[in-house]
């Protein structure tokens, strides 16, 4: 697992306070998978509701707070494929 997956997932962690009632993917090009639910944030590729995928500099903006992720998706940098409501729903928990 990149150094990159593990440091996110541990943010990831300290960010979440619960309130996720669903299942995420987040895709960071050449770097790996991390999955979020309700039980919070791990390495990991499966099914999920709603997948967001960017690079890896676009991942790390938006994570640490330096990325507007709506901006993001607009400029093309994030993709998201699935329940929309969902990724609404976990920006919102991770704000």
């Amino acid at each position: 697992m990149s150094d990159v997956i593990t440091q996110a997932v541990m943010k990831l962690n300290e960010k979440m306070d619960g309130g996720f009632d669903g299942t995420a993917k987040f895709v960071v090009e050449d770097e790996g998978t991390i999955m979020i639910d309700r039980n919070g944030a791990r390495a990991g590729d499966e099914e999920a509701e709603v997948t967001l995928t960017a690079s890896r500099d676009t991942f790390e903006g938006i994570l640490n707070g330096d990325e507007n992720p709506t901006a993001a998706f607009m400029t093309g940098k994030l993709t998201i494929d699935g329940d929309m409501g969902k990724a609404m729903q976990l920006a919102g928990v991770l704000a």
